[in-house]
């Protein structure tokens, strides 16, 4: 397959990740590699992956509870668990969760790789990413960076179209300012939370002649995009 895919593995093991990673990548993956639950938390906050591998037992945050708050937080992305263990509860609890599979340490390199494209093949195929939204009266056109209504065109920045695009795809969930921020941003510094504040006030500019849609400040949290269905 056409080897663009970007793999999220997280393995406390530091000889078994080298090995890991560099077998994926001479295939032609690109592959990022944490050393344990939380820092492939945050890694997923800053960037996009096509498929994740979660060693089950890691330190801070293992495979198991990683997984299952990427769920809560409706992410989709395919899972597959890496385990030295072969008890039939942790398989069971694993597929609960919504994990796509599960492959016993140690395991052969072609069979991982297999696995991962029948999971590719058929989420990829599935699911495009959806990369226009309807906002009240507007239409997002993110590749275009567009912002439509009726006649009316706004062009967006790179960034206006991202920060839009995350707040449409939670749209009447409040978002927290760091998730937000690491998202877009890369980065959870003052700065960059000033530089978001900039960027959320042109968006309300950009949407102020619908009073249906809204971007609240959650006191607290972040921010919330609200959109009303027209009376």
């Amino acid at each position: 397959m056409e080897n663009s895919v970007k793999i999220l593995l997280a393995e406390d093991d530091p000889n078994l990740g080298f090995i890991i990673k560099d077998n994926l990548s001479d295939k032609g993956y690109e592959v990022t590699h944490c050393p344990n639950g939380l820092e492939a938390e945050r890694a997923i906050f800053k960037e996009k992956f096509d498929i994740y591998l979660f060693d089950v037992m890691m330190p801070k945050k293992d495979g198991f509870t990683l997984a299952q708050e990427l769920r809560d937080k409706k992410d989709d992305t395919p899972i597959i668990f890496l385990t030295a263990r072969e008890m039939q509860e942790d398989k069971i609890r694993g597929f609960k969760i919504g994990g796509d599979d599960y492959i016993t340490k140690p395991f052969n390199f072609d069979e991982l790789v297999m696995r991962m494209e029948a999971i590719l093949k058929r989420t990829k195929s599935l699911v495009p990413e959806q990369k226009e939204f309807k906002i009240g009266k507007y239409q997002l056109k993110v590749d275009e960076l567009k912002l439509v209504k009726g006649d009316e065109v706004s062009s967006l920045t790179k960034k206006e179209a991202a920060l839009l695009e995350y707040l449409c795809k939670h749209a009447n969930q409040s978002i927290k300012r760091e998730d937000m921020l690491l998202k877009i941003w890369k980065d959870d510094s003052y700065f960059a939370g000033r530089s978001m504040d900039v960027y959320i006030t042109k968006l309300r500019k950009y949407l102020k002649d619908d009073a249906d849609v809204e971007i609240q400040n959650v006191h607290g949290v972040g921010f919330k995009l609200i959109i009303r269905e027209p009376n």
